[in-house]
């Protein structure tokens, strides 16, 4: 191991080297890893010099620049490892527009205290209402709060899982899935599952169970797992666990990507439907081939 090149100074006695210590500022703050630092050291000085700081509120202001650059690059790492599909708040989320959905229920379940106790959250609702949009924004305040997320889709999980099956790596597969603090399943339902991916799912919820934090959206209800499982068996040991320590919430209202095409015309409302006067016309029969 390298010997310090100066002696530390006795108390009240000035460096001898203190110039060369000056020169090696930047390369000491690098080889420490104090990149928030190293990046506005200058600015940083010139900022304690105006205000007048004394050592010890210049040595706190330099800090609080290192550790707002560590949690900001922890932030960005986080982000992408939980694979995002896209970028959603909370603050972006119309609720006006479901008012099926309770502001303050969303803002208790952006406090998080749900994750940090292991529990589960179920959202269900048809196509288009926000479910994505919440579990996005729900993951990022996660995140922010220093849970480790991931997402995926229900059939990009039941991929994995069974390719993992395949080539004898699915031990390896569950540890992944298992791992983060809240694991995001989306669009479970809108496929049904052969007996097989059941079984793996079931596999993936009983390793999470009172572990780690789960939240599924589906377009289906509970009620209709068993279809969507193909096995009411499978289907009720998974709720079992799922929804033992879970809230469930359920989004009523309209899609809002047919509300967005209605709103600029591409398609026109039909008397009685479903979307509140707002269903889509269906495109004319194909003509006869002659």
């Amino acid at each position: 191991m390298s010997q310090p090149r100066t002696k530390p100074p006795a108390a009240g006695e000035r460096p001898a080297e203190l110039a060369s210590l000056v020169a090696e500022l930047e390369p000491m703050l690098q080889r420490l890893r104090l990149t928030g630092m190293c990046e506005q050291l200058d600015n940083l000085l010139d900022d304690a010099a105006r205000h007048q700081m004394t050592l010890r509120e210049a040595l706190a202001w330099l800090c609080a620049a290192e550790v707002s650059r560590k949690d900001r690059s922890r932030f960005e790492m986080a982000m992408r490892m939980a694979r995002f599909p896209c970028v959603r708040t909370l603050e972006g989320f119309e609720f006006e527009a479901q008012p099926s959905i309770d502001p303050g229920v969303i803002r208790e379940l952006a406090s998080c205290r749900w994750i940090a106790n292991g529990d589960n959250l179920v959202l269900l609702g048809p196509p288009g209402v926000g479910k994505t949009h919440l579990e996005v924004a729900l993951g990022r305040e996660a995140i922010r709060l220093g849970h480790s997320v991931l997402f995926c889709t229900a059939a990009e999980l039941i991929a994995n899982l069974t390719r993992a099956q395949q080539q004898g790596d699915l031990a390896r597969a569950l540890s992944t899935y298992g791992k983060p603090k809240l694991l995001i399943i989306d669009e479970l339902g809108y496929l049904p599952l052969e007996h097989q991916a059941a079984y793996l799912f079931f596999q993936l919820i009983s390793r999470r169970y009172e572990q780690g934090s789960v939240l599924i959206s589906s377009n289906r209800a509970v009620t209709e797992w068993g279809e969507v499982f193909g096995d009411q068996v499978v289907a009720t040991a998974i709720l079992d666990r799922l929804l033992h320590h879970s809230q469930v919430l359920t989004i009523r209202g309209d899609s809002y990507r047919l509300k967005e095409k209605r709103r600029s015309g591409l398609i026109r409302p039909v008397a009685g439907s479903s979307l509140a006067g707002g269903g889509v016309v269906p495109p004319p029969p194909p003509a006869k081939e002659v």
